[in-house]
């Protein structure tokens, strides 16, 4: 998939099917968008672009980087849009004119029925449809997605996420929720009290989880591996205040620092917690690994 940064990068060789939004987290609403305009290139012969609106925003579900893994082989081209005063102030029909039409010539033009664009949002979908036919596009509207009754949003997703209740925010994503990062070496604490560990800063800008210890899985070397992992700032045995995800692996045994690591959560055991000693933290841990392993289904 060809990545491009900004709509002045972007040089169109020839008609194109595109998408536009901000694509955070590439939920299941996200990909019906990105799928139709998938099937509409290949059947046309011409590029898929997916156009992302970059907000710089804190608490979103994905950052730029897992953006763009995710949509590996799904889109001919992803072309990241900073969100400027000078882009937000452009108007509804410059919009069509000088975005849909002027950077990708596009034909067909993918977006869902709550789609809003231009200064102060005055475009929309029938704007969109009113334009078709003087611009030379067709437009294709997707219908929401629902779960559990309700429309799939990032915003959905982020409440779900921050109850705690990932099997259901996963089930929105289509993906299990979680984050990739570079090991970095720590204190080798959890080393010393018999479960080595790998700990990974949490990403800047990405939305966390409540604190607290998860059943995971882990991705390293091309392989996967079943675990636990604590999301937060290990209260009993530091002081600082730097948000991290440290994660015991069962049948890892090799040295991960500097590896990078794409760890999921899959369901969420119990908050963090200070603990007296490093003597009771170690009791806490053991009975997490222990249930996790049941989890797992892995003998002891």
């Amino acid at each position: 998939m060809e990545y491009i940064k900004g709509l002045e990068s972007y040089a169109a060789d020839g008609p194109c099917a595109v998408t536009f939004g901000k694509f955070d987290g590439l939920h299941r609403g996200h990909r019906a968008l990105v799928d139709k305009v998938k099937e509409l290139a290949e059947k046309e012969n011409m590029k898929s672009v997916v156009c992302a609106f970059d907000m710089n925003r804190q608490g979103m579900l994905t950052t730029a980087e897992e953006r763009r893994l995710y949509l590996e082989g799904k889109a001919g081209c992803l072309v990241s849009c900073p969100f400027t005063k000078e882009f937000r102030e452009l108007s509804a029909e410059a919009f069509i004119r000088d975005v849909i039409k002027g950077v990708f010539r596009a034909d067909y033009v993918v977006v869902g029925t709550d789609f809003c664009f231009g200064y102060e949002k005055r475009g929309d979908v029938h704007m969109l449809a009113a334009y078709a036919g003087q611009y030379g596009y067709e437009l294709v509207v997707i219908e929401k997605r629902r779960y559990q009754g309700r429309i799939i949003s990032s915003t959905y997703i982020k409440e779900t996420l921050q109850s705690g209740n990932i099997p259901d925010a996963s089930q929105m994503l289509g993906y299990d929720f979680g984050v990739r990062g570079i090991v970095e070496h720590g204190k080798r604490i959890g080393r010393a009290l018999g479960f080595p560990t790998m700990n990974v800063p949490w990403p800047e800008g990405k939305i966390a989880p409540p604190r607290g210890v998860y059943l995971c899985r882990a991705h390293v070397g091309g392989k996967a591996y079943g675990g636990i992992a604590n999301i937060g700032v290990k209260p009993t045995v530091s002081e600082e205040e730097t948000l991290g995800i440290e994660s015991f692996l069962f049948g890892y045994e090799g040295d991960a620092y500097e590896e990078d690591v794409h760890i999921e959560l899959l369901a969420y055991v119990r908050p963090e917690r200070r603990f007296q000693d490093k003597e009771e933290l170690k009791k806490y841990v053991d009975r997490d690994i222990a249930n996790a392993r049941e989890y797992f289904k892995i003998k002891g």
